[in-house]
This record gives structure tokens, C-alpha cells and sequence, in this order.
């Protein structure tokens, strides 16, 4: 209890006692007296509560703006960290091209082939009809080799593939009297990837990885002789996929690729992800989807140190700098894309929506000049 409650407490107390026994007149002045107590007392009360509420309110206000203060902070920080990852995620937004349009073309276009460029060519096909409701467009899978036999036998108008056509390519197309055009959609970087506990390769060179893709490499110490001697499991896509072609071109010169391979990709990473001592090969798009669950090694195509490789990015491989890095395709039969109107504007909207389907399928789009000078191509093509 507060003094000033006490004090008064004890003064009403005594005037009351000395009231029942005092006359009237004293009665009168001891009243007098317990009145001006009581409005010392309201007036005491009502200038402690004011000061109380007063002093409560500014405290609870600089809580109130401290607290405001710092969650601001943090929120802006929180905002300006996520801002900051997303421009070093790299790219800038991709936008799709602007062409001249027949929305009434109609026609029935067939095309498949890699599984690597097949999420760019599934949203095409996905999208064509909202813009085009005339033509039915289908596309599949089963490696750039598969694509390519397709396209020769006639069954395909175009076949997907995440390597340049083989000069026995060219040659079969040619016997079968079917002219082509090749189109490039994106770039890929072919990545090499370890399991997310190995903790002791921060690189690998392209001499080291010919010896694991070879199979000249049975543990991890054949590759490098401080590695420990624990035993190398390889996955990768089989010779259906324009993959495996281009690592066994790049790195084991044609002597073929050993290893656990599949004609499912997502077999590989499956693969790496649950073999501690695995190493895989497969495109930047299947990287991304698992970066959580493996580790992709940086390399150096002539280097022997760490400092010289190069990590796998979106910049890297735009740039070119990543030594694994490669352009992706779409090849198309000539004959078939002056005939059928539906095909020619499937093809120009391919085109034009591949910087932003690559970009959404994890590859990195080419120069918007790039896209413009192929579907000036598709027109001379139509012609």
C-alpha cells in the first residue's frame, strides 16, 4: 500500500472515534475535517493514476515502437536476403518472342526423342492448343537416338535431341530423301554429380573422369591417390540418350561409358542418392530438381588444381565456361513443315516460347536474337 493511502486511512479512522463522541459542533468541524481528507485523498488518487497511466502509456508506446521497430528490421532483412538469393540465382526473366501469327492453322505435328530437351517440349505441346485450338501436337521421350530414327523412318515432323545429329544420321536421312533444318532451343550443362555425404571430392579433372566413366577406375583411390579405397559405383542414361553421347565424345573418346546406365534418367539420380561412393552424369535440369539430395563436382578440362574448376550454373554454362556445357536441339523435316500450315506454326511457337519454357524447366535460354533469326527460317522454310 501506497503512504499516502495508509496516512489517510488512519485520519479517517481517528475522526470517526472522535465523532461519536464529540457535540455538534465538533461533530460539524470533524466533518469538515473527514471531507477535506477524502478530497485530498480523490484528488491524491486521481493525479497517481494520472501519472501511472501517463508514464504506463509512454512506456507501452516505446515497447510497442521498439518491438515495431525490430520486426520491421527483420522483415526488411529477411526481404532484402531473398531478394539478394534470387539475383544470385542468376538469369534475368525470360519472355517468349513476338511473331506474326495464322491462329487458324490447323494440322497434326509428331515429334520425341531426348528425354534431356523433352520438359521444354512437353509445355510447348501443353500450350499450342490454347493459342492454336486447330492443331494437335504430341511429343515423347526415349533418347536423341530414338528421335532420330523416327525422323528418318518418317514417323516423326521433328525429334528432340542434346546432341548434334551424327554424320550416320545425316547419311540415313539423306538415303531416305529427307531434308532437315536444325533448330537450337536452350543450353544445358551436362552435370557430374557425387552423393551429398562424400566429402572428399571438391573437383575432378576430365583425365579423372575418363578413368571412372571408362571403368578404368574401380575404387576412388584408382582416380586420385589421396581418395579413399572404397569401391565406384557409376550411374548414367544408356546409349539411347544424345547424354550418354556426348560424355563418352567429350571424355571417354568413343571407348564407351561402363556403369549402372538406364534408359530412365531419374534412375541415375536415384542412384547417386542413395550410393555413398557413387558418382552420375546427367543433365543441369535433373541437378536441380535433386540439388538437396547430391552434390555437383566442378571441373577442369585441363587444370589440376580446385582453384582452375568451375562450378555448374546458369552463368557458367551461358557463358560457356563450364567445361561440360551444350546447346540443345529440335530437328525438323523440311517436306513436312511446307505441307502442313499446323506444323509450321507449332514450329514458330516452339521457338518463340522456349526462353521461357527452357528457363521453367531449369536450362538457360539462348540471345532473344537467337530465337528471331530461327523463326525467320521457319517462314523461308513454309515458302
Amino acid at each position: 500500500m501506497k503512504k499516502w493511502q495508509l496516512i489517510s486511512t488512519t485520519v479517517l479512522g481517528s475522526a470517526l472515534v472522535l465523532g461519536a463522541c464529540s457535540d455538534d459542533s465538533s461533530s460539524e468541524e470533524d466533518s469538515k475535517e473527514e471531507t477535506t481528507e477524502e478530497t485530498k485523498q480523490e484528488e491524491s488518487t486521481e493525479e497517481g493514476s494520472e501519472e501511472s497511466t501517463e508514464e504506463d502509456s509512454e512506456e507501452s508506446t516505446e515497447e510497442d515502437s521498439e518491438e515495431s521497430t525490430e520486426e520491421d528490421s527483420e522483415e526488411s532483412t529477411e526481404e532484402g536476403s531473398e531478394d539478394e538469393a534470387g539475383s544470385e540465382e542468376g538469369a534475368s526473366e525470360a519472355k517468349v518472342i513476338e511473331y506474326e501469327k495464322s491462329e487458324d492453322a490447323q494440322g497434326t505435328v509428331t515429334g520425341g526423342g531426348s528425354s534431356t530437351v523433352a520438359p521444354i517440349m512437353e509445355k510447348v505441346v501443353k500450350d499450342v492448343t490454347k493459342e492454336y485450338p486447330g492443331i494437335k501436337a504430341t511429343t515423347s521421350g526415349g533418347g536423341s537416338g530414338a528421335g532420330f530414327e523416327k525422323l528418318i523412318a518418317g514417323e516423326y515432323d521433328f525429334s528432340n535431341a542434346s546432341r548434334p545429329i551424327k554424320d550416320e544420321e545425316k547419311k540415313q536421312l539423306e538415303d531416305a530423301g529427307v531434308e532437315f533444318t536444325e533448330f537450337k532451343v536452350a543450353n544445358d550443362g551436362v552435370t557430374v554429380a557425387v552423393n551429398k555425404e562424400n566429402d572428399f571430392v571438391d573437383y575432378l579433372t576430365f583425365d579423372e573422369l575418363k578413368k571412372i566413366f571408362s571403368g578404368e577406375a574401380k575404387t576412388w583411390k584408382d582416380v586420385r591417390e589421396d581418395f579413399p579405397e572404397e569401391e565406384l559405383k557409376v550411374f548414367g542414361p544408356d546409349q539411347a540418350h544424345g547424354t550418354y553421347d556426348f560424355v563418352n565424345e567429350e571424355i571417354v573418346e568413343e571407348a564407351g561409358i561402363k556403369g549402372d546406365l538406364n534408359n530412365d534418367t531419374n534412375v541415375a539420380v536415384t542412384g547417386v542418392k542413395g550410393e555413398k561412393n557413387a558418382v552420375a552424369f546427367f543433365g543441369y535440369n535433373f541437378y536441380l530438381e535433386s540439388k538437396d539430395d547430391v552434390k555437383a563436382v566442378p571441373l577442369t578440362k585441363d587444370g589440376k588444381s580446385a582453384d582452375e574448376a568451375v562450378e555448374v550454373s546458369g552463368d557458367t554454362i551461358e557463358s560457356g565456361e563450364y567445361p561440360l556445357s551444350r546447346p540443345l536441339f529440335v530437328y525438323a523435316n523440311n517436306a513436312k513443315v511446307k505441307e502442313n500450315p499446323g506444323f509450321q506454326e507449332f514450329l514458330k511457337f516452339a521457338i518463340a516460347n522456349s526462353p521461357v519454357a527452357a528457363q521453367d524447366s531449369g536450362y538457360v535460354p539462348l540471345k532473344e536474337d537467337q530465337y528471331k533469326e530461327q523463326i525467320d527460317k521457319i517462314d523461308e522454310l513454309a515458302k
